[in-house]
């Protein structure tokens, strides 16, 4: 749990636009489940800004402050009563060039007094019914969690050293936290405000001056607030003992998985018996972590186990990418039309993910009409295993013939007698763990009568650009510095196929004089082989010249997402307009432009779909690509008064470092993603492999 990461120059900014108690309030409400009380609110107004400036008077104001935080990334400490140091400072150190940390206890303390003769360990404070333990004592046990053998800092190599710092007190009216006999050590410093110019001094010998890393992201790297891409951690496990760590709620989901698995596999009990699992969450929230650990662990105690999708992006990247010269981990891969034809033998476990793209009924384009399904798709997936586990986000439905839900689901398996077990997935792991983000995202498509802007809260970064050159521009130069990113749109032009014997791409996505390709609708590469087949753009890096859309980037994620907002969606007044809009055709080149600026898919825009469907499968659209980025989004829309509506949400970038560029991140956090494996190198083989389902691949 924390609450903000800002420099302490950009947290003054913050509070200049009123903007950062309201902030505070609301990711307190989320961790805590409960409102936070007047006084709270009082001392984040008056303490944290009053340390933020004695940073910036000792021209430190580069020092992030992580506030509200927790040292406790052990699930049984829940984040409703996970204890919280109230500020930590982190920097580089003036002399070692290393981490500098400094733990901080803000108290508005005007006058104490002892409450012992013999001891200053317990002080009172006017106002206060119960004494209070002097500040180093609580110091102290903080450095203790978080340095601790569970803590977040285990391990590391840095200075560290606390203070408490009484801003409203002077040197004479708290002598008892300062006598001979008060707790002594790197955790036991105290300063009032009559001691500032000691504090900007101390400040100066703690942290040295600007070096343009971000050491803070080594403590959200370490409280697992920055996760592995899930492509990235099947690689490194080779498609079999995969790292994700599942926390929280993913850990429940899981285990009660195994141990209905354990019932419906036990070889002494009935024939026949089934289960199905219903898992629900938004984007980020670790459904597809929870299926691809399951995956690996009952193929790892022998099971029959597919992995099936509704997401040709999803599986391309699984089967081609990660799963590359492996062709037992490729088969392993199916889509949900895969079984029109069930098993000759019911399969152990299907793992059904992105599950709310589940269709009425089957479709193969590649089998004669006489193949095709004829039942709902749904009950095909049910009655093709014995243990069926459901993945999916009703808010990501981005097409009308989409029809997966819960109800449709649990509806089906009632009607065989099959029991039915529902979880809901709601803490935030992508989009850099920020559910403020998530929230801002919903707001900004479902607007309501409260206007709700972003508050930079140093965990995900929004920005919005006046072109997209800009947005290029920015997302080049993040690529090339190593991270992952890509530019999506919506779709809002017309999609040529690729043409000649080069199979050219035309540049379909056309604003003012920038024009761009669509991401090759194409099974084969393209442009004399320089540009991948839709399956692997999400992932080949030669993808990052052409724009995706939804339909090839649901269900991944880079740490930079562009995302450009079409004429399909534009705000007008109060409120969010949708249009349909047409193509035509060249009649010399045979090459389609857009002729009415709106919606140009297809399956969407067509009249017989009704205005709130319509309105509905944009929405979901934007919402799919709005949350594909683990780090920044930047934003940019054709239409001015929608992008002057988006700057006015997104607020100001122009804040100290604010933009969490990779190379501000720290070279040990540098970590290069994962390049396709060589063919053959993705892991020992499977067959024949048994054992204990409990005793084979531990979570990490």
């Amino acid at each position: 749990m924390l609450l903000l990461k800002l420099s302490a120059a950009d947290l003054l900014t913050l509070d200049e636009r009123h903007r950062m108690v309201p902030h505070l309030a609301a990711r307190w409400k989320h961790f805590r489940e409960k409102d936070v009380s007047d006084t709270e609110r009082e001392a984040w107004a008056e303490s944290l800004v009053a340390l933020a400036r004695a940073m910036v008077d000792a021209d430190r104001g580069h020092v992030e402050m992580v506030v509200e935080c927790s040292a406790a990334i052990d699930e049984s400490v829940t984040p409703k009563n996970a204890p919280t140091i109230d500020v930590v400072l982190l920097g580089r150190h003036p002399e070692t060039q290393g981490l500098s940390v400094q733990l901080v206890e803000l108290k508005r303390w005007s006058t104490v007094t002892r409450v012992e003769a013999a001891t200053a360990e317990l002080v009172s404070v006017p106002g206060m019914s119960k004494p209070k333990k002097h500040p180093a004592l609580q110091l102290g046990a903080t450095f203790e969690t978080f340095a601790g053998v569970s803590g977040p800092l285990h391990g590391l190599t840095f200075e560290c050293g606390g203070f408490a710092y009484l801003h409203n007190a002077t040197e004479n009216s708290v002598k008892p936290l300062l006598g001979f006999d008060a707790p002594t050590g790197a955790y036991s410093h105290v300063y009032t405000g009559d001691r500032h110019n000691q504090l900007m001094s101390d400040l100066r010998k703690h942290f040295g001056e600007d070096s343009g890393y971000s050491y803070a992201e080594i403590l959200l790297d370490k409280m697992n607030l920055r996760n592995t891409p899930l492509l990235d951690a099947m690689i490194m496990s080779r498609g079999e003992d995969t790292v994700f760590t599942l926390r929280g709620r993913q850990k429940e989901v899981a285990e009660h998985v195994r141990q209905r698995a354990a019932y419906v596999f036990d070889d002494q009990g009935e024939a026949g018996r089934r289960a199905v699992f219903v898992v629900t969450g938004g984007a980020g929230t670790g459904k597809s972590a929870i299926g691809l650990q399951l995956k690996a662990e009952f193929e790892a105690a022998g099971r029959e186990v597919r992995y099936a999708s509704g997401s040709r992006a999803f599986n391309g990247a699984m089967k081609h990418h990660v799963g590359y010269g492996n062709t037992q981990f490729k088969e392993s891969f199916t889509y949900f039309s895969s079984y029109i034809t069930p098993p000759a033998e019911p399969l152990d476990v299907l793992l059904c993910d992105e599950a709310h793209r589940l269709r009425d009924r089957s479709t193969n384009h590649r089998l004669p009409p006489e193949k095709q399904g004829i039942k709902p798709q749904v009950e095909e997936l049910l009655d093709a295993s014995r243990l069926t586990v459901f993945f999916l986000d009703e808010g990501q439905s981005v097409r009308p013939n989409e029809v997966g839900t819960v109800e449709l689901i649990k509806d089906a398996a009632e009607r065989r007698g099959t029991p039915v077990v529902s979880y809901d997935l709601r803490a935030q792991y992508r989009c850099g763990g920020s559910d403020a983000y998530v929230r801002w995202v919903r707001d900004l498509l479902n607007p309501s009568e409260t206007v709700h802007k972003w508050v930079p809260d140093g965990l995900m970064h929004i920005e919005v650009v006046d072109s997209p050159e800009e947005m290029e521009r920015i997302i080049y130069h993040e690529a090339h510095a190593g991270a992952s990113a890509r530019m999506v749109a919506g779709f809002c032009w017309p999609w040529n196929k690729p043409r000649g014997d080069a199979r050219h791409l035309e540049a379909d996505v056309r604003i003012g004089d920038w024009h761009r390709p669509w991401n090759a609708d194409s099974e084969q590469y393209c442009e004399n082989g320089s540009v991948p087949p839709s399956k692997i753009w999400s992932v080949h890096e030669a993808g990052l010249g052409q724009i995706g859309c939804v339909y090839t980037a649901q269900g991944l994620e880079w740490d930079w997402c562009g995302v450009i907002m079409g004429e399909d969606m534009v705000w007008r007044n109060d409120r969010w307009v949708f249009r349909r809009g047409k193509w035509k055709k060249d009649k010399e080149t045979k090459v389609k432009r857009v002729a009415t600026p709106g919606s140009l898919d297809d399956e969407v825009r067509r009249k017989t779909l009704d205005t709130a469907q319509f309105e509905t499968c944009v929405r979901n659209a934007y919402h799919v690509l709005l949350t594909r980025a683990s780090r920044a989004t930047v934003l940019y829309s054709t239409d001015e008064e929608t992008r002057e509506h988006l700057r006015e949400l997104a607020g100001d970038v122009h804040l100290h470092g604010l933009r969490p560029s990779r190379e501000n991140l720290p070279p040990d956090l540098r970590i290069p993603h994962q390049k396709r494996p060589e063919r053959g190198k993705t892991g020992k083989n499977r067959a024949g492999k048994t054992g204990s389902l409990n005793s084979q691949m531990p979570l990490f």
